[in-house]
């Protein structure tokens, strides 16, 4: 009885999403019309949760300390964009949180085919597949970690490409279009890393690089400064 009326709630979920307008525009292009959605630009107390649903959150890394308020979220099921902080992280140091979930936000990633997704424990449960039965969409769980999956490969590529034009091997043109004949991706690096945000990109790759250690995720010094003369 319990589950049959969850799963009866679901087909109208009242959903608030925290981020930048443009958060707000892919979200709405991605999933169902039959909800109702409330848009903010912050989070500044736990009292805009009441009677929510969902909340999905694209800015948990720019505000973590707003981990707290989903303490007060009773009922409602939290989505948070761990691309740069992962669930593991922000539980350790703001605590425990129940029905909690990590999503890969980042401008351009949402909108595909399938939602990457994170847990604590790396399982997948069955109110993720009702949630996202109701809302029309397939996703799959990842390991929880900084960069998720599709992230780290195209930040990586894109990092590589920065290499390839800072030796003056190739042209930013001319690396767009190789790529995309070779390979039959959508974007080269420098189109897509234009559409993601160059803060998104550097961030990232700076938070993976301290998770892992891994060179291939050393940021470029021409990326850096490009970076820097943005953010000037």
């Amino acid at each position: 009885m319990i589950i049959s009326i969850f799963v009866s709630k679901l087909q109208f979920m009242k959903i608030l999403i925290i981020g930048e307008e443009e958060n707000f525009k892919e979200f709405r292009e991605k999933f169902s019309d039959n909800h109702e959605y409330t848009f903010l630009t912050q989070l500044n107390s736990p009292k805009f949760l009441n009677g929510k649903d969902l909340v999905f959150d694209f800015k948990i890394d720019e505000t973590p300390d707003n981990f707290e308020f989903y303490k007060a979220a009773n009922g409602t099921v939290i989505f948070l964009n761990t691309v740069k902080i992962s669930l593991t992280e922000l539980n350790f140091f703001h605590g425990s949180v129940k029905d909690v979930y990590g999503f890969n936000g980042l401008p351009t990633f949402l909108n595909r085919e399938i939602v990457e997704l994170s847990t604590i424990d790396g399982k997948k449960d069955d109110r993720l597949v009702e949630i996202f039965s109701a809302l029309q969409s397939k996703f799959e769980v990842v390991e929880d970690r900084v960069g998720m999956v599709t992230p780290r490969i195209i930040f990586m590529i894109i990092n590589e490409a920065y290499y390839t034009v800072q030796e003056g091997t190739a042209s930013k043109k001319d690396i767009d279009l190789g790529m995309k004949l070779g390979t039959n991706y959508p974007y080269g690096p420098f189109e897509w890393i234009e559409k993601i945000g160059i803060h998104h990109v550097y961030e990232t790759l700076e938070a993976i690089y301290e998770d892992t250690k891994d060179e291939r995720y050393k940021i470029c010094p021409l990326l850096k400064k490009e970076y820097m003369l943005l953010t000037i």
